[in-house]
């Protein structure tokens, strides 16, 4: 049995009214850690975990160090998460909770990740939040579980940070054969880091994340990324901080279900009914959830940012 659950795909008749298009939600906020991320996390755990590792050791701000932990205390191994200085002390919380050792290391997490890496041993496994092919297989599988319901979107809206859920519902696209339907690649101003590489032409580093959507807060995605979104329809989106945490607000309200700012961005599209759905009939959310979040949070951030 895999770690992780097949997550409910649900017609949302509040989001098909604002979009004024058929919506189809794919809800993996309700994973045991609260994201998508257990998907291709608990494969990779398990694949070094049967070739013998004693610890995995990642580097997360939040939702792979959870999906880490949950897949750690799964399979009796112990796991040490580094975050970078700007985590929440709810992630931090949350991942003590869940067992695992956190080092608070440097200003980002590639600071973090840097260090993470210089502490795998050799009966240690290192798991990347983002980047491994295991990964993109594992979060593939919510894609098969579309194709097993019978329904075949027009497109799929997705938030992007790294770039390891984009990769991996391409990769489940592909296996479905659907190598024509769109992806719509939503990220906030301020951590737009696959835009600025389409434009560049190659993965690029941005010079800073400014937005309050830290799990999009990776400064250059991924190489498998960019390299998919040359070869499949790829077509990048970005809203503000603001749309995303009022799209988190309405989500609350009408699913009874919060999420972070990483996920209100795709909601965002689709409440705001933005020009990018315009071309399509039937349209599938990912709700890649995000455990960190706080209705207390959600209240704060309404308040403070402008719009």
């Amino acid at each position: 049995m895999p770690l992780h659950i097949q997550t409910p795909l649900l017609e949302s008749l509040a989001l098909s009214r604002a979009a004024g298009t058929q919506v189809w939600l794919k809800l993996e906020a309700l994973q045991p850690p609260g994201s998508f991320k257990l998907r291709g996390v608990g494969l990779a755990c398990e694949h070094h975990r049967q070739r013998g590792a004693m610890r995995f050791v990642s580097s997360s701000g939040g939702n792979a160090g959870l999906a880490v932990a949950h897949a750690g205390r799964s399979l009796s191994v112990p796991v040490v998460v580094v975050v970078p200085q700007t985590t929440s002390a709810r992630a931090i919380e949350l991942l003590r909770e869940a067992d695992a050792e956190v080092i608070v290391h440097g200003s980002s997490w590639v600071e973090a990740n840097a260090l993470a890496q210089s502490m795998v041993e050799a009966s240690d496994a290192f798991i990347h939040p983002f980047d491994d092919p295991l990964l993109w297989q594992g979060h593939a599988s919510m894609i098969d579980e579309v194709a097993a319901a019978g329904l075949r979107p027009d497109a799929v809206v997705l938030s992007v940070g790294g770039g390891g859920l984009m990769s991996g519902v391409i990769e489940g696209l592909q296996r479905a054969g659907w190598d024509e339907v769109p992806v719509l690649a939503v990220e906030t101003h301020g951590a737009a880091s696959l835009q600025a590489a389409m434009a560049a032409g190659k993965p690029v580093a941005i010079e800073a994340i400014t937005s309050i959507a830290t799990s999009l807060g990776a400064k250059q995605v991924c190489d498998q990324a960019f390299a998919l979104s040359q070869r499949h329809p790829v077509r990048p989106v970005q809203v503000s901080d603001a749309a995303a945490v009022r799209a988190c607000r309405r989500f609350l309200d009408d699913h009874r279900l919060l999420v972070e700012p990483a996920c209100g961005a795709a909601l965002a599209v689709v409440y705001d009914a933005l020009p990018a759905l315009a071309d399509f009939k039937r349209v599938l959310v990912i709700v890649c959830g995000g455990a960190t979040a706080t209705a207390e949070q959600l209240a704060r951030w309404s308040a403070e940012l402008p719009g």
